[in-house]
């Protein structure tokens, strides 16, 4: 195993300590934490090529711990420092992963259950960028030990201007001292903490921003009014673009090597924007992470509440709302608008957006059940106004008293949504449409009917007999009799309106009904067969209804 370091190169321990975010945990370190990390790669790359002391990131066998220990050992015999594999959150590692480690001497590290193998790659890149930029070079040495803040100092000194670094949507990451004699363009981008958008569009019609995105030199622009002479160069990790760094003449002359200053400015920075895009991403993670274990009532709900920013004693309601079809463009335009909405609709709100519906977590200073009820309004004509796109179904739950029992609102908002559905299936009027949301108040009785049938599944499945014998032989053979069934108890026994509702001859449905009773002994004229046949009718009906056994997991 290599122990030597070279300018450039970085240990296991200092990429270590450079993880303030917790995506990384040292599980094995057999050789010790002064082994020397040369790059890295992701899952079976490069196969046959040796790994030369680089990070292998373990993406392939998932929690399977035989396939993972085997990419351990695979890993170690092609010259591998160390390996990540995925994390168990608070469950230890398997022992079969940890022997593999110890007997081949590679160290093992595992990945925070939070984060994802994005996480890791761009943590593991701006390390290794913090470590080749710029080794005995004097401004990196100036920096070192600060942020982009110091480096904006650092640049301006150097080039004797005024400096501003910006992301690629033109956010100001950080800022040199700001004298009384800046130009407004600069005032107005620091006090906004962004590029105003007309100078942006400004920037793009003059052509700037192509020759910025293009070039890998240093641009001049010369001064134009009361716009004063600036420099400005991109900063790129390889082709990737990062962001830009531009210096602007306030009131001086640039010095002579200002543009060499920006130059080596661009690739000092290459790191620090890394981070930044890492931190970023970490802390969205995180957030994700944290509000999904605070819904679903999983984890420790005091650290999801912390890692939200949420007060315990603040009251809160969830809304959920959920699509109609499968996933398509039009489908998830609307979930993207809908999220917007919701997350624009209160600075405090949290909102977790999956597959096929949108969570929002909304807090209620007041302990108001009426501005859920607002927001599930709110979110229904936005997907009502949506051309082409499908349904979507809103549900409210009830009011708690503070977010750490978030995930009994939210059991009720998913039952509220079932209950909105069901109810619009039961109740075709094509003269109006269906009410596509409600609060639990509007749909008490459907949810608790819900629930008694979530409860009731389970032994219908378990258990036998004639109604069990003839659902499962007519639904497989077209459901004709479990419809007539159906509308017959719908309509409380009354043959002509149960037949008028099937489009039938009312001769035709008491024929029916005198088949179930012959061929699988059905008397519906038992209080007890009637309930048994409408529970399992409506266990037909929300099973087809939720596309589900019942209902949907968190």
């Amino acid at each position: 195993m290599i122990t030597g370091s070279a300018p450039g190169d970085v240990t296991l321990r200092q990429l270590l300590a450079y993880d303030d975010d917790g995506i990384l945990r040292l599980t094995l370190a057999p050789a010790g934490q002064d082994v020397v990390v040369r790059g890295l790669v992701i899952g079976d790359e490069s196969a046959g090529r040796p790994h030369d002391g680089r990070v292998v990131l373990v993406v392939g066998p998932g929690t399977d711990a035989g396939a993972t220990a085997c990419a351990v050992r695979q890993a170690a015999r092609r010259g591998a420092t160390a390996v990540v594999v995925r994390g168990r959150g608070d469950e230890p590692l398997s022992g079969e992963v940890v022997a593999a480690g110890r007997e081949t001497g590679i160290a093992v590290l595992e990945r925070a259950e939070w984060a994802d193998w994005a996480d890791t790659v761009e943590l593991l890149r701006s390390a290794l960028a913090f470590a080749a930029a710029g080794a005995g070079d004097r401004l990196a040495g100036d920096i070192a030990g600060g942020g982009l803040a110091v480096l904006a100092q650092e640049v301006a000194r150097y080039c004797r201007a005024s400096i501003t670094v910006e992301d690629t949507q033109f956010r100001l990451l950080a800022h040199s001292a700001t004298s009384s004699a800046a130009d407004p363009e600069r005032t107005s981008t620091i006090l906004g903490g962004k590029v105003p958008d007309r100078r942006v569009a400004r920037l793009r019609s003059s052509g700037l921003l192509r020759s910025l995105w293009t070039s890998r030199d240093v641009i001049h622009r010369p001064a134009d009014g009361d716009d004063p002479e600036r420099l400005v160069v991109a900063i790129r990790s390889g082709a990737e673009m990062l962001g830009s760094i531009w210096a602007a003449a306030d009131g001086s002359s640039f010095s002579p090597d200002a543009e060499e200053a920006l130059r080596r400015a661009a690739d000092v920075a290459v790191p620090h924007l890394l981070q930044h895009r890492l931190r970023t991403a970490v802390n969205r993670r995180r957030e994700e992470h944290a509000l999904r274990g605070l819904l679903c009532g999983e984890g420790d709900v005091d650290s999801h509440l912390w890692s939200l920013g949420l007060a315990p004693e603040t009251p809160c309601a969830v809304v959920v709302a959920e699509r109609d079809h499968p996933s398509d463009g039009a489908t998830e335009r609307s979930l993207q608008a809908l999220w917007l909405q919701a997350t624009a609709h209160r600075p405090d709100v949290r909102v977790l957006r999956e597959s096929d519906r949108i969570t929002v977590l909304l807090p209620l200073p007041d302990g108001a059940e009426r501005e859920a009820l607002g927001l599930a309004r709110e979110l229904d004509s936005l997907a009502t106004a949506l051309p082409d796109a499908p349904a979507v179904w809103i549900g409210a739950g009830h009011v708690v008293p503070t977010p750490l029992d978030a995930a009994d609102s939210c059991e009720r908002a998913r039952l509220v949504v079932r209950a909105v559905r069901a109810r619009a299936a039961r109740d075709p009027d094509p003269s109006a449409p269906p009410a596509r949301y409600a609060v639990h108040a509007d749909v008490a009785h459907t949810v608790t009917g819900l629930r008694v049938l979530d409860a009731v599944r389970p032994l219908w499945r378990r258990h036998g007999g004639p109604v069990h014998d003839l659902f499962g032989a007519d639904l497989a053979a077209g459901g004709e009799l479990v419809r007539s069934l159906s509308a017959y108890l719908d309509a409380g026994g009354d043959v002509p309106r149960a037949a008028q509702r099937l489009v039938l001859h009312p001769n035709t449905l008491r024929y029916r009904l005198r088949r179930a009773r012959e061929r699988f002994g059905i008397d519906l004229d038992d209080p007890d067969t009637r309930l048994v046949v409408t529970l399992a009718v409506r266990l037909a009906d929300t099973d087809t209804d939720t596309g589900t056994d019942g209902g949907r997991a968190p």
